[in-house]
């Protein structure tokens, strides 16, 4: 197998590879950086990524891809519950963490690494590592129980990078501007590898705002990626902002992912800068599968085409493939190829139900197909996955949160459409108190100390009882802001 990062050692020196903010690293930097932190962990079996959206973050992946240590970014925002799970699941050897930060409590027992981007040290030789080599080990919310660790091989990373890079003709002459979070796959694998292994440069905004995206795309980047949330803020921002209408005109390639983009929101950038955003489709555990071509018809709605080397079907309840391309026949989507994960670390029982007995991926997700092959996903094939501002949230870990709350006898989680976030989460409550039931503050912030601010709920609907079916389980369908 090639190396994951060619351009390290094959880019001129002094070009441009990360800046967050204020600072910066050309790629001699970038690769001196990596190589010392390479070093020093080169004899773990997995480490810990403490993923701020910072410099020390990218470094500190590029460093374990070098090394062939299997990289477990984990969100700053996460409650101490979620990071016990996640760190008792995937036994790291140690946590990498910009110098001085304060580390949580269920991190205190972990040896720590501080990366040091100013460090030097040999760039190790990746190229003869095994293709399914864990790179990264991304743990994703199911509809129910703890967060499932989906277990990356470098073979997936290049596929899907490799993969976009026709889509997208993506080359090293592109400058990227994002402020996605580096711990999950949108920014970190797509928004700062995908930049590195072209040989191209990334400029992280640190913190989403249309004036940075408006100073980016005026000073030579060429490349947006955002979320739909990013995006609907971004057209409601520019009929004040001529400089931002200005600047997106100018990208060559504007990009959404994560979740559906609104229609509404496609056509206001569309008429006001002359550029369509387009779409790609993935997840966690398959990275890209799809997307709208640099080449192709940007067709709002749509997640394009399967990508290279991509093979994607349609199927019926019954798993019957679907071979109508009549934009309404609708099935679940399944993927397979090298995009694909292992496997849901320490979870057998999951990987096998994951797949189908052929090595199709069953990705819960629904959709149909027009006669040139473009896919319309329609919605989840269970209720219970909620996507909002960009993340993909289950609605059974919040409920779990919700009634460990003393005001909590009874919960319920849904999502519902939301002009900001996509969808908002709302928190069906059956009080223990009738007279004094929890507040929305309340339960908000029990919440997002268990869990992660994004996972709060946004509304809160008392009720007498939840509705359940003979069997006791709850009627979600039921359950309407109506």
């Amino acid at each position: 197998m090639s190396s994951l990062f060619p351009a390290l050692t094959g880019t001129p020196a002094d070009r441009p590879a990360l800046r967050f903010g204020e600072r910066s690293l050309t790629y001699a930097e970038l690769a001196a950086a990596a190589g010392a932190t390479a070093g020093a962990i080169r004899d773990a079996r997995r480490v810990a990524v403490w993923a701020t959206p910072t410099m020390e973050t990218a470094v500190a992946v590029v460093a374990a891809l070098l090394a062939g240590v299997a990289a477990v970014p984990l969100n700053p925002k996460s409650g101490e519950k979620e990071l016990r799970h996640i760190l008792s699941d995937s036994a790291p050897s140690l946590v990498l963490a910009p110098p001085g930060g304060e580390l949580p409590a269920p991190l205190a027992g972990l040896p720590r690494l501080d990366v040091d981007v100013h460090a030097t040290g040999l760039v190790p030789d990746d190229s003869g590592l095994d293709e399914a080599t864990p790179a990264l080990v991304v743990y994703t919310s199911g509809t129910t129980g703890p967060p499932k660790g989906a277990v990356i091989p470098r073979r997936a990373v290049t596929a899907t990078l490799d993969a976009l890079a026709d889509a997208w003709r993506w080359t090293g002459d592109d400058v990227l501007v994002h402020g996605l979070p580096l711990f999950h796959v949108h920014g970190l694998v797509l928004g700062t590898l995908g930049p590195l292994r072209r040989g191209g440069s990334v400029r992280h905004l640190g913190r989403f705002g249309t004036d940075g995206v408006a100073r980016e795309l005026s000073s030579g980047a060429t490349m947006l990626f955002g979320v739909p949330t990013m995006y609907h803020r971004i057209a409601e921002a520019l009929p004040q902002e001529p400089e931002l209408v200005k600047a997106l005109a100018g990208a060559r390639l504007l990009v959404s992912g994560s979740a559906a983009l609104p229609v509404h929101d496609h056509e206001r950038i569309a008429a006001a800068t002359g550029r369509r955003v387009i779409e790609r489709y993935g997840m966690t555990e398959t990275l890209m599968n799809t997307s709208v071509r640099a080449d192709g018809e940007p067709r709002a709605g749509t997640v394009g085409v399967p990508l290279p080397g991509v093979g994607l079907r349609l199927v019926a309840e019954d798993g019957t493939p679907i071979t109508e391309l009549d934009g309404e026949t609708v099935g679940e989507i399944q993927v397979r190829g090298a995009n694909l994960f292992t496997e849901y670390l320490n979870r057998p029982d999951a990987t096998a139900a994951a797949f189908t007995a052929d090595g199709w991926f069953r990705t819960g997700d629904m959709a149909v197909r027009d006669a040139d092959g473009y896919v319309r996903i329609v919605g989840r094939k269970a209720t219970d996955l909620i996507k909002s501002g960009g993340y993909k949230i289950g609605a059974g870990e919040i409920e779990n949160a919700l009634l460990e709350h003393p005001g909590v006898r009874e919960a319920a989680v849904t999502g519902e459409p939301d002009a900001d976030l996509g969808e908002r989460i709302v928190a069906w409550v059956v009080p223990a108190d009738p007279q004094s039931p929890p507040t929305l503050d309340e339960l908000a912030d029990h919440v997002a100390g268990r869990l992660a601010p994004h996972k709060r709920p946004r509304v809160v609907r008392h009720l007498d009882a939840l509705p359940r079916n003979d069997m006791g389980k709850i009627m979600k369908r039921a359950l309407t802001h109506d």
